[in-house]
């Protein structure tokens, strides 16, 4: 199974010389300032108003932001405040390399909804299997507190913010560092590597053992090896954006591995931040983690199978 770079090599070529290395640390600080500035603006407003519903009651053990982050609305909340990358990324294209925000998506400034489509099949499909596996190595499954009725009221607003979560986070990670690295690096220990451990690394739980934040990061790296390798091939955003949206979806919706994070999801599962897990265990569910994303590539990237996704080349018929 090989690879033709002639996709990417366009989408590497694509900045224009505005892109330099200080310029996209600059641009790097103003995304992170703008998100942080969002994160605590939405955190502290929400906390504070979940505070003046909850006046009447005792306080909670935890803390009020703690209780108020593990609320339903407060997970909406934190997803909300994932715009600030958004707003970042926008005004670090527009007044720093003086570039449109849609020259991260690719090429053409569209998205391949194609790519999209097939990202978002390939991982509800390994998604499954890897459930599957899980549960033979752990079956405890439950159903979760959300009833149905309330659990179909809020699918489509929680589809909508975890688009907005994992959409932002590719174009900053795949689309803005990888391009920009890309542009000025030819070594993909530049380009992929440094972006694929910052993504990584934003993933350690302090709530979880050793072993398992290890099995974690473990199946983010080749969960960010796929997503990397299918800008890749395709020199556009839309496989990955619709990879990355069908594997949050799972967890936020369908089957929670997250004490934090179950609220709106239909079953859950024993938690990974929980005691109990051995490092036999941690081992097993990163091989699990790696293995599907592993068979994800082969479903978007093998010449035979019918999610393969296409590069995004030029159009013969406007050049003619």
């Amino acid at each position: 199974m090989t690879i033709d770079s002639a996709a990417f090599e366009r989408y590497r070529r694509s900045p224009n010389a505005r892109t330099t290395l200080p310029r996209l640390f600059l641009g790097t600080a103003i995304v992170v300032l703008f998100w942080a500035a969002t994160t605590a603006a939405v955190l502290f407003c929400g906390t504070y108003v979940f505070f003046t519903w909850q006046a009447s009651a005792a306080p909670p053990p935890g803390g009020v932001m703690q209780d108020f982050l593990a609320s339903p609305i407060g997970i909406l909340t934190a997803l909300v405040s994932f715009a600030g990358i958004w707003i970042g990324l926008w005004v670090a294209m527009r007044w720093v390399h003086g570039e449109k925000l849609s020259a991260l998506i690719g090429v053409s400034h569209r998205i391949s909804w194609s790519g999209f489509l097939k990202g978002l099949i390939a991982v509800l499909i390994t998604s499954l299997i890897s459930e599957i596996l899980l549960y033979l190595l752990q079956p405890q499954i439950a159903r979760g507190t959300i009833s149905l009725s309330s659990w179909l009221l809020f699918a489509i607003p929680i589809a909508a913010l975890t688009l907005l979560q994992t959409s932002s986070e590719e174009m900053l990670f795949r689309g803005y560092l990888l391009r920009g690295l890309a542009n000025r690096f030819r070594s993909p220990f530049i380009w992929a590597l440094l972006p694929a451990l910052l993504f990584t690394s934003l993933h350690w739980s302090t709530g979880a053992s050793p072993a398992i934040n290890a099995c974690v990061l473990a199946s983010i790296a080749a969960f960010v090896l796929l997503l990397t390798l299918v800008v890749y091939a395709t020199g556009n955003l839309g496989a990955a954006l619709g990879a990355h949206l069908g594997n949050n979806l799972t967890g936020f919706l369908l089957i929670s591995h997250q004490e934090s994070y179950n609220s709106f999801a239909l079953f859950t599962a024993r938690p990974l931040e929980g005691p109990g897990w051995t490092t036999y265990d941690a081992v097993l569910i990163a091989f699990i983690g790696i293995a599907c994303s592993l068979l994800t590539i082969v479903l978007l990237l093998h010449p035979r199978s019918p999610l393969r996704v296409a590069a995004e080349l030029p159009d013969r018929s406007s050049t003619a």
